[in-house]
């Protein structure tokens, strides 16, 4: 699964004046090349990364509609065009290192409606309804956003911890109120979940499957910080029971399962072109992992730098390191031999999985952009049996 987080952070609290001054239409497309040498591995399972040297090429084309039919209203059409499919198809590792893929196995393009939302201002309030990606309103750091640009990994973009609500192809419907007073905004939603984990239906049923988080947000002139809560519900299946059992967690699933958790965030503008990130998020990690990805602790970390101190205003630079972790109950069931819809590799040798990122952005023009990035991962889906893994990819990007 993959989502296309926002552009802005500040896109969904802002006044009904900004929106006007965006462009009525927009367009991106980015084209990446993903690879990998061989690694070292002595054991793999059916969602395994493969140890053999691979590549995989992806797609992605957005055009988008901004109309604005009455005052303080903005109405976002956006059809999607994505194809090809990520290393392994997208599988074995939990900080998946392409934001730019789904967790889907058929690699031919296809077209969605990815997003069809309504925002409403009317003074500090902000309604927003529709269909959308979660992380366009909550759990949005301007620094690490945008796998299209900046940091690819699942765990940089996102707080990778955060299981937030999304069919397969990384998008739901829902409701969601925004308030904002100065320096700080407050936001609350409820989101349509999946029927199944890493599902294409969602569940339209809110007594049945929901997905509530609030966000409270504090700004200053130089950065930002946030705190997250969310709570979960939906047909889920038990750790603790599969591993009782001997039965994949899938067989235990039972209507009224939660997931609950946090996440925190912070941006912060050093000046001459250089910010720096921090994510941190948690979940009880008790029940299966439903919509994201299959991690219950992670703590990210990185930075960015713009081209000017070279005399190339429009490039950009980053580097940036994830590691992940899973609960007791989640651990023990991939030892045992269970798996998810993301990892599993048969057996465990638990480590904290870790990723890093640098990539480099040249801006060819205004509009076009060509980039490298380069993901050292060490105990890919938590397995210190399996690795390290060097993952490297070319990337081009057109956006107006």
């Amino acid at each position: 699964m993959r989502v296309l987080a926002a552009a802005s952070a500040v896109a969904m609290a802002a006044s009904p004046a900004l929106g006007d001054e965006k462009p009525p239409l927009y367009f991106q497309a980015t084209v990446a090349e993903q690879t990998h040498p061989s690694f070292q591995a002595p054991y793999s399972g059916l969602n395994s990364l493969r140890p053999g040297g691979e590549s995989a090429l992806s797609v992605v084309m957005d055009l988008g509609a901004r109309i604005h039919p009455w005052s303080g209203a903005e109405i976002v059409v956006q059809p999607e065009i994505a194809g090809g499919r990520g290393l392994s198809s997208t599988l074995g590792v939990a900080a998946y290192p392409s934001g730019e893929v789904y967790r889907i196995g058929n690699p031919e393009p296809a077209l969605i409606l990815a997003k069809l939302t309504l925002r409403q201002a009317a003074g500090p309030l902000t309604l927003t309804l529709g269909k959308l990606s979660t992380p366009d309103v909550f759990d949005n750091n301007p620094v690490a956003n945008d796998p299209h640009t900046r940091f690819m990994s699942w765990g940089l973009w996102a707080s990778a911890a955060y299981d937030y609500p999304a069919d397969v192809r990384g998008n739901t419907w829902g409701i969601a109120l925004s308030y904002t007073h100065f320096w700080w905004s407050a936001r609350a939603g409820m989101f349509l979940e999946p029927q199944v984990a890493n599902g294409a239906a969602l569940e339209r049923d809110f007594t049945k499957a929901r997905a509530l988080v609030g966000e409270v947000e504090a700004r200053s002139d130089r950065g930002a910080v946030r705190l997250l809560g969310f709570l979960n519900t939906a047909h889920m299946g038990s750790y603790a029971q599969a591993i009782a059992r001997h039965v994949e967690v899938s067989d235990t699933r039972a209507d009224g399962r939660t997931k609950a958790g946090m996440a925190a965030s912070a941006n912060y503008d050093f000046g001459g072109g250089r910010g720096a990130f921090a994510r941190a998020s948690f979940n009880d990690g008790q029940n299966e992992t439903w919509a994201f990805t299959e991690i219950d602790r992670s703590l990210a970390l990185g930075a960015v730098q713009t081209g000017g101190p070279w005399n190339r205003e429009r490039d950009e630079a980053g580097a940036a390191v994830v590691v992940s972790a899973l609960s007791a109950a989640h651990r023990g069931y991939l030892a045992s031999g269970g798996y998810g819809f993301l990892i599993g590799d048969g057996a465990l040798r638990y480590g904290a999985e870790v990723l890093a990122e640098v990539f480099y952005r040249a801006a060819v023009s205004e509009q076009v952009s060509l980039g490298v990035n380069y993901q050292p991962l060490f105990n890919p889906a938590f397995n210190r049996d399996r690795g390290p893994v060097h993952i490297f990819t070319a990337r081009a990007h057109v956006a107006f």
